[in-house]
């Protein structure tokens, strides 16, 4: 029996596994069309009427700068204007109250039913409604009350407070019911459990939709153009009905508008990361942190090829 054994043919070892990737030919198709499709966009802007040495020229002019701080300073205005009334819309639309809740589902209903153009324009035209403001220990013409920046802050923030509420109340049903009763089980009452409990905990969710909404109304200040504010695109119209440099003049408007809201997208990714702190364990590295990483890494690296 030992000898059968020991004249038994020894195991062969399988092959090793050839791994061979497979082929995307699509991947290389779709490559090949996206490069061509910039390149024919690049060779008509580059062949058009446009003059791009003057774009410099525009870039800091002291009407165009002028224009950007208004666009900045409406869109702030009108964001706070817009989260403030956003929270008071949820809490309302949460309410068991069915007249506020009505009255805020209403509301909503309204503003983001219509364009934000004609609200601007409806608030424009208020004289037409009521031609003069009666408050009792004030009162003027409306016209006069209803200038370029009020008809924008009011335009842009009651707009703005629609969609924050939506926000807002998503945020505040995300928190778990189990916190509610716990606060009131240690005697809080309801408004002290939303500012100290349900709010700090719905952040998490509330701030990056709000970041994305204040980037937008960086851009939908635009609209308020139509009721004579001096912000961005207005000066920048301006500008060229006299130059007679239009599509230049609109680059300049759109240099700024991307160098704005890179800022707040920096901003709001900073802002993000500190929210993430209590539900995540390990938060995610920074640019920074990546470039100073990659920078110890290609510098033990060279450190070692050089003692080699």
């Amino acid at each position: 029996m030992t000898d059968i054994l020991d004249k038994a043919p020894a195991a062969v070892p399988p092959e090793q596994i050839k791994a061979i990737p497979v082929r995307h030919y699509g991947r290389w198709v779709a490559g090949a069309l996206v490069i061509a499709v910039l390149v024919l966009i690049g060779i008509a802007f580059s062949n058009a009427k446009i003059n791009y040495s003057i774009i410099p020229d525009y870039l800091f002019d002291q009407g165009i700068v002028s224009g950007a701080w208004t666009t900045l300073y409406i869109s702030v205005l009108a964001m706070v204007l817009g989260v403030a009334l956003g929270i008071v819309l949820a809490v309302m639309r949460l309410s068991s109250n069915p007249v506020t809740s009505t009255v805020a589902w209403f509301y909503i209903w309204f503003f983001r039913g219509t364009p934000v153009l004609v609200q601007l324009l409806l608030w424009y035209n208020i004289s037409l409604v009521f031609p003069i403001l009666n408050l009792g220990f004030y009162k003027d013409e409306m016209n006069q009350v209803m200038t370029p920046v009020l008809t924008a802050l009011l335009g842009l923030g009651l707009n703005e407070a629609a969609y924050m509420s939506e926000i807002v109340r998503a945020g505040i049903q995300s928190v778990d019911e189990g916190q509610t009763e716990a606060s009131h089980a240690l005697g809080m009452t309801h408004g002290q459990t939303l500012r100290r409990v349900i709010l700090p905990q719905a952040m998490r969710v509330i701030v990056p939709p709000t970041g994305n909404e204040y980037i937008n109304m960086l851009k939908t200040s635009s609209l308020a153009y139509a009721v004579q504010l001096p912000e961005l695109i207005k000066k920048a119209t301006d500008i060229s009905s006299t130059s007679l440099a239009v599509v230049e003049m609109y680059f300049v408007a759109c240099i700024w508008y991307l160098f704005l809201t890179t800022i707040f997208s920096i901003v709001q990714y900073y802002v993000e990361r500190r929210y993430a702190r209590g539900s995540t364990r390990n938060l995610p590295a920074t640019p920074l942190q990546k470039v100073r990483a990659n920078l110890t890494k290609m510098n033990m690296l060279s450190l070692s090829n050089w003692r080699r």
